[in-house]
Parts: structure tokens; C-alpha cells; sequence
């Protein structure tokens, strides 16, 4: 392992910061204490303990193994307890399941290298060589290394709405809320702010929980998640298809041409970091601004049978999902008054809907977050956003980089708030990666296999 480092402290108990527990005892590496405030959210994080039976992951079963080395162990999981196989979409739930009975069966396995701790992290800081973890019950503890697994930061309140100024109830800032049908009669419209996979997923829960009135959704062009399909298999690129962002979607679009759009899609997944890594600023910048909605919807899919279940809607006329801009929002007796642009056009349109559901997914702007370890880590300087803002600034390695530019070797970000610097961090299969990188370097392992040399 590390020199001189014997205790691994991870700030956040969901998907990353338990699987990166499960592998430093699988590795050797130094005894771990995994710290989660939420009891329901340990190792099933937001994705996997807020979901409800209807909604499946967007992957097949095939790859999502939490185990880099061993690709058909969620597969085996499934088998053994007759779930599923390989070509299952399985329910977020039981993903859930697995992950948890995984984190229980590593401690069980040895009690001794694996401590979890149910609180909250609220003040994290250099004591010596070490780090002291302040938490809000008034414990503390120390360890030789921290490593900060956060998860998504929860969505902004989209511009145009001042959840105050609304009826108690019109506004939603929680779409995965098990109430957020209460109250609502097939009369009413429901007013989903975004049309990405969260939006698919209010709606199916609206569906689900018996509302029979119209579901709106409306983001700023107006995309909806691409479906899954059968397709033959893909041929991963090696090297990087361009420089510029012209080039790749020319690229994108000559490949799609050629074996369809979702080949032509996935086999950009062994390069993409390697692309992101390699472009500046501006061009990010570009790319997210420009490209990143079309590529959310080609990149992240749905299940076949959510994806029929959402035409189904469509076609009922029960669900529209339109292209637009808010531009004011006020209360309206128990619901509200919604006036937006319809994109291409100057005119305003207007709804009238008894609620609104915020299903802009997750950001990632520290500098708007309300936790107070955030918060407190950006007063002391030990964080600093990354350039574009949506993410926490990290290096190659994981390393987070301070206000000042330096970098300190023994504290560690993984999971999605270092999308800045690595772009495709969401995905299980990338998170897998990440998290065997550093568990392995925490472990010194990677000089056992080579993969040092």
C-alpha cells in the first residue's frame, strides 16, 4: 500500500465511495471508514435508493458489474436469485440490491479493514500529516487519506421560478418523490422543467401513481432520450477521430451513415475521455453549450420497454415534450401560471398547471451548493470549482486541486463532481474504472500487475 498510509477516510457512502471501499480490501490497501448521512442511500446512492419499481437502468445487465475484474458478476447475481441475465434491463432497485449486499458480504469478509460511520461530514481539515473529519453530531475522526465521493449536487431551481412565491406544493424540487402525484386529479396539467432521463422518469412515476391528466415537458430544444436497440457488434476506435468539434460530428455522422447512429455512438466510448482531456477550455465550453444535449440523448438511452411505454403516453396525448424557454412564472390560485417561448419563435405561450416538477438533473456548480462541507471547504480554500463549473477541479489522478493551484497527494475526489476533468464519470462503467484506478494506487497493486511499469 501507500507509503505510510494505514487509514482511508470516504466522505459518501453511495455508489463510488462504497465501491471504492469494496475495492481497497479486495486489493490489500489500507483499512477503510466509509461515511454516509443517509441510512437508505448506503452503497445505493440517489440513482439506485430514490428509484421506484418502473424505473430500469438504461444499460443491460451485461456491463454492469461493479467489479472490473470480473465482468459477469452482476450477471451471476441476477442468475442465482432468478432475475434475470445478461440481456436484462434490470429495475434500478435490484441494482440497488446488489450493490448493498456486495458492500455487506466485503465487511462480513473482514470486519477489521472496513468501518461504516452513519453521519455527516460538515468540516474536513489538515491536522499534521493527517486529516480531521468533523461531523454534525460532534464526532471527529482522522485519517491518513480523505477522499470526497459526493455524488451529483441536487438540481438548481431553474430560472424564472421562485418556489416562495408559489402555492404550498406547485413546485417540486424533487422528482423521484413517491408524493408527487398527491393532490392531482385528471383535470390537472403537470409541468416537467427539462426532458432528459429525470423528466422520462417523473413522468413514468406520475403515470404510475394513477394521475391521469397531461404531462408538459419542456426544456430548451426539446430532446427526448434515444432508445435501445439490437445492434451488431461495435468496433471501439483507438485513436482519437478529430481535433476539432466540426470534425467529430462529421465523423459521427459519416459513421452513422454507415452502421447507425448508435454504433457509431458507442464506439467513441474507449476515446471520449481521452477527447475531453485533450481539448481546451473554449472548446469544452463549446461542446457543452452546442453539442452536449444531443449527445445526452444519443449516449444515455432507454430500456426498450420504457421506451414503448413513453410513445404510449405520446400517443395518448398525455404526454407532449416541447422546446422552449420559461419566461415568467406566478401563482395562480392553487397552481400556477406558466408563460414560455415555444424555441424558434417569438411568441409567448401560456400553461396553466397545478404543479411543476424541477427535472433539470443533476448539477454541478459548487459555488450555489448549500452543504455545508462544500461550503466550508471552498471558505478554506481546500476545493476550487473546475474552469466550466461543473464539477470540483481534480487532476489526471483524482487528486483535488486547492484555490491556489496545488495539489494535495492525499485527497482524492471520485464519482461525478469530477466531470470536469475526466467528462465521462456518470456511467457505471466508467465509475468502475475510476475507482479501481485508485484503490489500486491507495494499495500500491498496480505495481503487482504491471500496470505501473
Amino acid at each position: 500500500m501507500t507509503s505510510g498510509v494505514d487509514h482511508v477516510a470516504i466522505i459518501g457512502g453511495g455508489f463510488a465511495g462504497s465501491l471504492l471501499a469494496i475495492n481497497l480490501v479486495r486489493h490489500g490497501g489500507p483499512r477503510a471508514t466509509l461515511i454516509e448521512r443517509s441510512a437508505t442511500r448506503l452503497a445505493r446512492g440517489v440513482a439506485y435508493s430514490a428509484a421506484h419499481a418502473e424505473h430500469l437502468l438504461n444499460v443491460r445487465a451485461g456491463n454492469m458489474s461493479a467489479l472490473r475484474d470480473d465482468p459477469d458478476h452482476f450477471v451471476r447475481w441476477l442468475q442465482a436469485r432468478g432475475a434475470g441475465d445478461g440481456r436484462t434491463f434490470v429495475p434500478r432497485r435490484v441494482y440497488g440490491d446488489y450493490l448493498r449486499d456486495l458492500l455487506m458480504e466485503t465487511i462480513a469478509a473482514d470486519p477489521t479493514r472496513l468501518t461504516l460511520v452513519s453521519g455527516e461530514v460538515v468540516a474536513l481539515a489538515r491536522d499534521g500529516a493527517r486529516y480531521r473529519l468533523d461531523l454534525a453530531e460532534g464526532d471527529a475522526l482522522t485519517a491518513d487519506v480523505a477522499v470526497l465521493a459526493l455524488g451529483n449536487l441536487p438540481p438548481h431551481t431553474p430560472p424564472g421560478i421562485d418556489p416562495g412565491r408559489l402555492p404550498e406544493g406547485c413546485y417540486r424540487e424533487d422528482p423521484w418523490a413517491g408524493d408527487v402525484a398527491a393532490g392531482l386529479t385528471e383535470r390537472d396539467s403537470v409541468l416537467l422543467v427539462g426532458s432528459g432521463l429525470t423528466a422520462i422518469d417523473a413522468a413514468l412515476l406520475l403515470d404510475s401513481s394513477g394521475f391521469g391528466g397531461r404531462i408538459v415537458a419542456v426544456s430548451r430544444r426539446g430532446l427526448a432520450p434515444r432508445r435501445h436497440a439490437e445492434t451488431p457488434p461495435v468496433t471501439p476506435l483507438r485513436e482519437r477521430p478529430a481535433t476539432s468539434l466540426s470534425g467529430l460530428v462529421r465523423h459521427v455522422r459519416c459513421a452513422a451513415a454507415e452502421q447507425g447512429w448508435r454504433a457509431a455512438v458507442d464506439s467513441l466510448r474507449p476515446v471520449t475521455q481521452r477527447m475531453w482531456a485533450a481539448a481546451d477550455d473554449e472548446t469544452r465550453a463549446r461542446f457543452l453549450r452546442h453539442l452536449r444535449p444531443y449527445w445526452d440523448v444519443h449516449r444515455h438511452r432507454l430500456a426498450p420497454s420504457i421506451a414503448a411505454r413513453v410513445d404510449t403516453l405520446v400517443e395518448a396525448g398525455r404526454l407532449s415534450i416541447a422546446g422552449g424557454k420559461l419566461v415568467r412564472v406566478e401563482a395562480d390560485g392553487d397552481g400556477a401560471r406558466v408563460d414560455w417561448r415555444p424555441r424558434g419563435t417569438d411568441r409567448v405561450a401560456t400553461l396553466r398547471v397545478a404543479r411543476i416538477v424541477n427535472c433539470t438533473g443533476p448539477q454541478g456548480d459548487l459555488l450555489r451548493s448549500r452543504e455545508p462541507l462544500i461550503r466550508q471547504l471552498l471558505a478554506t480554500g481546500m476545493i476550487r470549482p473546475d474552469a466550466l463549473r461543473i464539477g470540483l477541479d481534480v487532476d489526471a489522478q483524482s487528486h483535488v486541486v486547492a484555490a491556489d493551484g496545488r495539489v494535495d497527494d492525499r485527497f482524492y475526489c471520485i464519482g461525478p463532481m469530477t466531470r470536469g476533468g475526466l467528462w465521462e464519470v456518470v456511467a457505471v462503467p466508467d465509475l468502475r474504472q475510476q475507482n479501481w484506478d485508485l484503490a489500486r494506487r491507495l494499495a500500491h497493486a498496480q505495481w503487482v500487475g504491471g500496470e505501473g511499469l
